[in-house]
């Protein structure tokens, strides 16, 4: 199935706002002026271009990595303007009652709950209405209240006086449950972290991650979120109108029996499509669509997919979303070529043709024709050619670790003990995302259009009518 012409025109002629220079070659000149982050991303590229035709990246670029890197590790290190996370990163790296506390606090609101839901088996205040004697029903609600409010280490003593009471039988059953909530793991985590909390590298470790941002599953942090589904909200809004435009666009542009199109919105694949779902897009944002013309007349409508569109607010969030996108247009180009399928959209149940799903070109090359990225935010003057996972990835290597304690007091390392990343990033198919960063980051751009210039490419495909 072919594009119509004006479609391909439209795609062809749109202003691509955020695309980035066709190659990572870059003077001398260019090379000394760059920022750390941006030199790691010219010593990068030019190492992928020397394992693509076969060549081994030679010392000079090495060299050039390892000095990048370096530099890249000291501005994030900065205690004026560095990368606050990165710090906290090694802070954690380098103390192990950091480490430990971070690992307790991945667990920590399952381990609340569980508590909870212990203390609750045993103190609810509908068992506390049900004991038979003032002693007990006083211990529960001592119990319960305890549980309601940090600290843990409350809960912990409540619960070892409940167990000193003169009144619990030896072997009861109310005793054992008591003493399973004492000696339950999750409570000992718990009061393990609030120790913990007191210890000044701890506290240091804690604001280094207030400083870069909420913490996760606080007010701020909620609002933040929120924030950010109605930027995203807003940017699909502006995809679908974009495309609704282009299908009234194109309807006036076909002859009176040629094929009709249409928008739809919130497009969910079907479970009928065979391979795997597993980490693959399975619900587009906005799909063009094309009503196929050979078919009865009293039949339901079958729609051919013309044109798939993501809308992300910002471009690092289509960035990490790629290889979801990659594998969700895969996904679609596994459909029967003789088979209809249906997919629930906002605008109801549509029937799609098989043979167009497995006509979506997944090719990098022409890609373009077959999904478009909108995005509304403002293109960049200066483009960050390291991606923020790249940039994490390299970050947070162990020997980029190891060189950064450097910075925390420990002995000063060469920038040559960084060469274990260089070997890594050349030899590791694990670090084939970080060596090939720079043309996903190309492609991502290259897929990425602006709502108003889209509309300003069938503005002027319209004149030309």
């Amino acid at each position: 199935m072919s594009s119509p012409a004006l479609l391909v025109n439209i795609l062809r002629s749109v202003t691509r706002r955020y695309r980035l220079p066709q190659g990572a070659a870059a003077s001398a000149i260019e090379i000394r002026s760059a920022s750390p982050a941006t030199s790691l991303a010219f010593a990068i590229e030019a190492a992928r271009e020397a394992t693509v035709h076969g060549e081994t990246p030679d010392a000079a670029l090495k060299q050039r990595f390892i000095d990048a890197l370096a530099a890249m590790i000291h501005e994030a290190m900065r205690a004026d303007s560095g990368d606050r996370a990165f710090q906290a990163m090694v802070l954690r790296h380098r103390a192990v009652q950091v480490r430990e506390y971070a690992s307790l606090s991945a667990h920590a609101d399952q381990d609340r709950r569980q508590i909870h839901t212990m203390v609750n088996a045993i103190a609810h205040p509908a068992k506390q209405q049900r004991a038979m004697e003032g002693w007990q029903r006083e211990a529960l609600a001592r119990l319960h209240s305890s549980a309601s409010a940090p600290p843990c280490s409350r809960l912990r003593d409540t619960a070892r006086n409940v167990l000193d009471l003169p009144e619990i039988v030896s072997g009861s059953e109310f005793g054992h449950a008591v003493a399973r909530l004492l000696n339950s793991a999750a409570l000992a985590r718990a009061c393990r972290l609030e120790t913990l909390e007191s210890d000044p590298l701890v506290q240091q470790y804690r604001s280094l991650w207030d400083a870069y941002g909420p913490r996760p599953g606080s007010p701020e942090a909620r609002a933040q979120g929120k924030a950010s589904q109605q930027r995203g909200a807003a940017v699909e809004a502006l995809a679908i109108r974009a495309l609704e435009t282009l299908a009234r666009q194109l309807n006036e542009a076909t002859p009176r029996h040629g094929p009709s199109y249409r928008a739809v919105n919130s497009m969910r694949v079907p479970a009928a499509i065979p391979g795997s779902h597993e980490h693959a897009k399975t619900e587009w944002d906005a799909v063009l669509l094309e009503r196929v013309l050979t078919q009865a007349a009293d039949a339901a409508p079958v729609w051919n997919v013309c044109l798939l569109v993501e809308a992300k607010a910002s471009i690092e969030a289509a960035t990490t979303d790629l290889p979801r996108l990659m594998r969700g247009i895969r996904l679609l180009a596994h459909a029967g070529e003789g088979a209809v399928y249906a997919f629930e959209t906002r605008q109801g149940t549509v029937h799609i043709d098989g043979a167009s799903l497995r006509a979506l070109n997944t090719e990098p090359s022409g890609l373009n024709r077959t999904v478009l990225y909108c995005c509304d935010a403002p293109a960049d003057g200066e483009p960050r050619l390291l991606g923020a996972a790249s940039r994490t990835r390299l970050l947070s290597a162990q020997a980029s670790l190891e060189f950064a304690r450097a910075s925390c007091g420990e002995p000063p390392r060469s920038p040559e003990a960084l060469e274990p990343v260089w070997r890594e990033l050349t030899r590791c198919p694990q670090w084939h995302g970080v060596l090939h960063q720079y043309p996903t980051l190309q492609l991502v751009r290259e897929l990425m259009v602006h709502p108003d210039d889209l509309m300003a490419a069938m503005t002027d495909a319209s004149g030309r009518m």
